[in-house]
């Protein structure tokens, strides 16, 4: 079994109880900014899906956003092994960090790391460690893992990757090493970042706008250019562009924007607002 990572944020981003946990997990899908219904998993489903965005703020505030993802996903089959890439807001651990053993623990039960997978990234690339420090409070990857849970069970691996630094040539890096990795494996790559924080709702949404357009077109280098030129609080810039990058090589043909929408569109709160999407790529 080796190492257990408990949940650094159940009972503050997210419920701490089990059916509470579902009876939120639920209340983001059929909320009237989530897909309106719960998904099930689609038996035939083709495993097109290759690359999410997906948001990691409290379920009351990213959750109906989030589920637009993972109702995309559950329709689609299921993935044996799903990479998760999280920023690091912690400022703790490596400047980009694997963790290559062991399990995660959510309320929802366990779920194993893959670790075979996880050492050929490793081996793949000149810049990410194995540092379990990095994700120990970090919260951008946990917060992915009771979706996953709610729709699968436990019946899947994962690998997080924690990136604290997010230059172009550091995702570039991540991003070949991902795909090298995976490329016969039946796998979706789940970037996970919120977009502008703090910001008027009209601004959020026009900045914000601009930068998933970037990411509609599959086009990692002008969504970062377009991050630091505008400029956007983007918290996961790397992380949604090494997935780009890695999904590029994997057949990627087609990104679809599956929702947007701002704190503010929940509290009504439109003068300083954090910003939320959930994009699709498939192959």
């Amino acid at each position: 079994m080796g190492r257990v990572r408990y949940p650094a944020v159940a009972g503050f981003f997210y419920e701490g109880d089990p059916d509470a946990l579902k009876r939120r997990i639920e209340w983001c899908f059929k909320h009237k900014l989530g897909p309106g219904s719960i998904p099930s998993v689609g038996e035939k489903g083709e495993r097109k899906i290759i690359g999410l965005v997906s948001p990691h703020a409290g379920y009351m505030y990213s959750g109906p956003v989030a589920a637009h993802s993972y109702g995309e996903l559950a329709k689609d089959g299921k993935p044996d092994v799903v990479i998760i890439l999280g920023p690091n807001h912690t400022g703790m651990g490596s400047g980009v960090s694997i963790v290559d053993s062991g399990s995660w623990r959510t309320p929802l039960g366990s779920i194993e790391i893959n670790s075979e997978i996880a050492r050929k990234i490793v081996k793949n690339s000149e810049v990410i460690a194995v540092d379990d420090l990095a994700h120990e409070q970090e919260h951008s990857i946990e917060v992915q893992l009771p979706f996953l849970q709610y729709i699968y069970g436990n019946e899947f691996t994962f690998v997080p990757i924690c990136m604290m630094l997010q230059m172009k040539d550091i995702c570039v890096d991540v991003g070949n090493a991902i795909a090298k990795a995976i490329r016969d494996v039946n796998a979706v790559i789940i970037a996970s970042t919120d977009f502008t924080h703090y910001e008027p709702y009209d601004k959020a949404y026009d900045k914000d706008g601009k930068v998933l357009k970037a990411i509609e077109s599959l086009d990692p280098e002008l969504m970062l250019k377009l991050v630091d030129s505008i400029p956007v609080s983007m918290c996961g810039p790397g992380p949604v562009a090494a997935m780009l990058y890695a999904v590029r090589q994997l057949g990627a043909a087609k990104a679809t924007i599956l929702k947007y929408a701002t704190s503010g569109d929940v509290t009504g709160d439109k003068f300083s607002v954090v910003g939320y999407g959930s994009v699709k790529i498939e192959k």
